[in-house]
């Protein structure tokens, strides 16, 4: 059931305030905030424009998503008689600005009657500009943590005054500065460093549809917020703490009378998706891009950088010769606050695992990728009715380790459709560290043999290999490599059987990128005789 749209966010439309009676609006593009939020310089000499730094980011580009676009587009196909809910809910956190401003007029949001966007179109203009300024910093707290703010469900403050919430108290003379230029005051609020804020579009349920568009199950598609709820991380870090960098030094965050501060936090949102920022890069023209092309391989690189430092680390322990065997047991370890991966399901990490002998040659090898985005060895890739399962020890070639969420349909089967998906046949995302599989709720528990592993516990996994050593010499070198890819193989090969523009426009991209579609998050290696 649609929660009702609060009076408080009805009230943000109807606030007199503007010349001649007009009607304040409740957001503003983001071109106005970036007139006073640019030209910003670290004490190192280098650019922290927050402007600058958002528009390359997903959070900017959250309508221009080729990826987005694809899967909204095949669900439609999937479910034509939900079209209208569809485009509403999944516009709700990629299309904020327009998606607020129809329900607030008693319709509902719209996607595809923005496409392609029209910058001289204002409510066009407003889909293309995504999660903006002013969606995040008008988020009001007072429904926070609840059930009812999930899946986007966030209050914008409509109290008579357009506040935007800052987590930096500001002057009176500066705040007068402010609301002159924009019609907005900058409010202190201690809700905007909360987890709870990204919380709200960031643990996100889907609703299963069956014959007629009937709902037939609810599932937790992404909860990377519950995740952290349940872990150790959330006495520690917020998101904002592992996800918006910290300016070293003294910064201001205006360059009109800007006040040097500690610790600003830069608007990078570095986190899973370094692959959609390359790909609006190279096809630039035709998703209408507005960043610049450095901005954006910026935002990847960093991206890049926050993957292979924060993510993961990993030992190979217990190596040995046992007769004709070689055993060598895979600890990988899970460095961030909720599950790798989390969100979006298209996500996978995986062990490649690869034995060589003592003239280099590999004797065996699991987990290796193709430059079409497959891992060898694993059964979805190969065959979409099937699914690589979890592994408590891998004794042959065909066997590779991946942590993933697999998703399966009303009649048992695996699939890449969010509203197909009526619960999970597998999920044995890394758990981070305080994550008790056994007290977990049904939202974020471990599914599959990963549950009756006693070696996949709270911080990470375990794996045993197991190689049979054959006519093969010693000494024998291990190597073994962790990977992450945002988008599998099988979540965009499924998108080539619809014949609409979208999914073949991403699946044309996305055949002439596979092979940078990964990146290697850590490795070791270790030598036995």
């Amino acid at each position: 059931m649609k929660r009702a749209i609060p009076a408080v966010l009805l009230l943000g439309w109807g606030l007199a305030g503007m010349a001649g009676g007009q009607k304040a609006p409740l957001f503003e593009h983001s071109d106005q905030c970036m007139a006073c939020h640019n030209g910003l310089t670290a004490s190192s000499g280098e650019d922290i424009s927050i402007g600058f730094d958002w528009r390359a980011s997903m959070m900017a580009n959250s309508a221009r998503d080729p990826y987005w676009q694809a899967g909204v587009r095949r669900e439609i196909m999937d479910h034509p008689a939900a079209r209208e809910a569809i485009e509403h809910e999944c516009s709700i956190c990629h299309m904020p600005m327009t998606n607020f401003q129809a329900r607030a007029a008693g319709g509902k949001g719209e996607i595809f009657a923005f496409l392609p966007f029209d910058s001289g179109d204002a409510r066009s203009a407003s889909a293309a500009d995504g999660v903006s300024c002013t969606v995040c910093h008008r988020i009001s707290p007072e429904n926070f943590g609840a059930p009812e703010s999930f899946t986007g469900h966030f209050v914008i403050a409509g109290n008579g005054e357009r506040q935007a919430f800052g987590a930096r108290e500001v002057d009176a003379g500066r705040a007068a500065v402010m609301r002159s230029a924009t019609g907005f005051t900058p409010t202190e609020a201690e809700h905007i460093q909360q987890s709870e804020l990204c919380a709200t579009c960031h643990t996100l349920y889907t609703t299963a549809l069956g014959p007629e568009g009937k709902v037939i199950a609810r599932l937790p598609e992404q909860v990377p917020y519950l995740e952290w709820l349940h872990s150790d991380y959330r006495r520690r870090q917020s998101c904002q703490d592992c996800h918006m960098e910290r300016v070293r030094g003294e910064a201001a965050l205006t360059s009109v009378l800007g006040q040097p501060r500690e610790g600003v936090a830069r608007h990078v949102f570095v986190g899973g998706n370094f692959f959609v920022p390359r790909m609006l890069n190279r096809f630039r023209q035709e998703l209408s891009v507005v960043a610049l092309p450095q901005e954006l391989e910026a935002a990847a690189m960093r991206t890049l950088a926050f993957l292979q430092n924060q993510t993961a680390r990993m030992t190979i322990d217990g190596l040995e010769v046992r007769g004709s065997r070689l055993v060598a047991e895979v600890a990988v370890e899970n460095l961030g606050g909720h599950k790798l991966p989390t969100a979006y399901p298209s996500r996978r990490v995986w062990l490649h695992v690869v034995v060589r002998d003592r003239d280099g040659r590999a004797i065996f090898e699991s987990g290796a990728l193709t430059p079409q985005g497959e891992i060898v060895g694993n059964d979805n890739d190969a065959d979409p009715k099937r699914y690589e399962p979890h592994y408590a020890e891998i004794n042959g070639r065909g066997q590779v380790q991946i942590y993933e969420s697999v998703m399966a349909d009303a009649t048992g089967a695996p699939t890449t459709g969010l509203l197909r998906g009526v619960r999970y046949l597998k999920d044995n995302r890394l758990l981070p560290h305080g994550f008790d599989k056994s007290t977990a709720s049904d939202d974020i528990a471990v599914v599959g043999a990963a549950a009756g592993d006693g070696d996949f516990v709270s911080g990470g996994d375990r794996v045993r290999y197991v190689v049979e050593l054959g006519e093969a010499q010693g000494p024998y070198h291990v190597e073994a490599a962790l990977w992450y890819q945002p988008i599998s193989f099988r979540w965009a090969k499924n998108l080539e059987a619809y014949e609409a523009p979208e999914p073949l426009r991403f699946t044309r991209y996305y055949r002439s990128m596979a092979d940078s579609s990964a990146v290697l998050l850590t490795r070791s290696s270790r030598s036995a005789r």
